[in-house]
């Protein structure tokens, strides 16, 4: 064999060994991208099939959150789930969030038994996110509690002083934008922000006293503004039991008739962290040379986005062509 026809059959053979290293390269990167995938459908809870009791989580500081709110009608109408537990670790946030997210659990409830699991801190905000269920555990050393409203702003007035600085200001009312933290409050400012805050103590007292089945005096002791460990909410009646996770799920299961032993699977919100599988498919795509292959899954990325954003859009999209 001449020397011109052994180079030819090399290249050959590197060019078949090349296309079958792509061709297994692309097959693991399809078959990795179908398992994220599922992986994350799994923990947004799309896709589930096995009976399970669903764990959600409410962590750190509440706001409003339509992808949770999202969630919890996922949970509500998947029929994997027999029951649901609120797995809280928040020391509260924003009264306005604190409402929304009880008045979800409330709606899931309406489909899913549910109970609280405190598992660190349930106060103020959090604690009204934990009586949105019927059932309470909490850890002997958790906190709950802390049944109060609170209105804080700077008095920057005695610095700008300092520094020369004055406010100049034109308004329609003398209550418009008071207090505000330019100058010192007015009485009628700091009446007219008191009446806020003390109609929202009152509402969360009520929402106590309901939930919480307390009279008059057990209202009082417990509302006082101040924390209680789990061991000291007991004889309060703002927990129900201390326990672990598992004391909570047997009471759904000796309450609520739901099956022993049913595997506790974590629900997530819908995260951008999701649609990232797309990006890395892409970046995986053009490393093994399949540019169409990678533009047609960033384009996927794209659209996905866009799918995930409310109400009437003006949206420039570069990969359209």
């Amino acid at each position: 064999m001449s020397i011109d026809a052994e180079a030819i059959a090399d290249r050959r053979r590197l060019r078949r060994k090349l296309s079958f290293w792509r061709v297994a390269g692309f097959s693991g990167l399809i078959a990795a991208v179908a398992a994220l995938g599922y992986a994350a459908a799994d923990r947004a809870g799309y896709g589930a099939i096995q009976s399970q009791i669903a764990r959600i989580s409410i962590d750190g500081v509440i706001t409003g959150n339509q992808r949770l709110a999202d969630l919890m009608r996922r949970v509500g109408d998947s029929s994997a789930v027999s029951g649901v537990v609120i797995s809280i670790n928040s020391p509260g946030g924003t009264t306005t969030g604190s409402e929304e997210l009880f008045r979800n659990i409330r709606r899931l409830s309406e489909k899913k038994p549910v109970v609280t699991f405190v598992d660190g801190t349930a106060a103020s905000g959090g604690y009204i996110t934990a009586m949105a269920t019927d059932y309470i555990v909490a850890r002997e050393t958790s906190i709950v509690g802390s049944i109060g409203v609170l209105f804080q702003y700077p008095d920057l007035s005695g610095l700008m002083g300092q520094v020369g600085v004055k406010l100049e200001e034109v308004k329609s009312t003398p209550l418009k934008a008071e207090p505000s933290p330019f100058k010192p409050t007015s009485p009628e400012a700091r009446a007219a922000m008191q009446a806020v805050v003390n109609d929202t103590y009152d509402w969360f007292k009520t929402l106590v006293r309901e939930r919480r089945r307390l009279n008059e005096g057990e209202l009082s002791t417990a509302s006082t503004g101040q924390v209680f460990s789990g061991r000291q909410a007991v004889p309060l009646k703002l927990v129900d039991k201390i326990g672990s996770e598992r004391d909570a799920v047997a009471w759904l299961e000796q309450t609520k008739g739901v099956t022993k032993d049913l595997p506790i699977r974590d629900w997530k919100p819908s995260s951008d962290r999701d649609l990232s599988v797309f990006a890395m498919s892409a970046t995986m795509a053009d490393l093994f040379g399949f540019e169409r292959v990678a533009e047609t899954l960033r384009r996927a990325s794209a659209q996905a986005e866009i799918a995930r954003l409310d109400g009437l859009l003006a949206v420039w999209q570069p990969l359209e062509k």
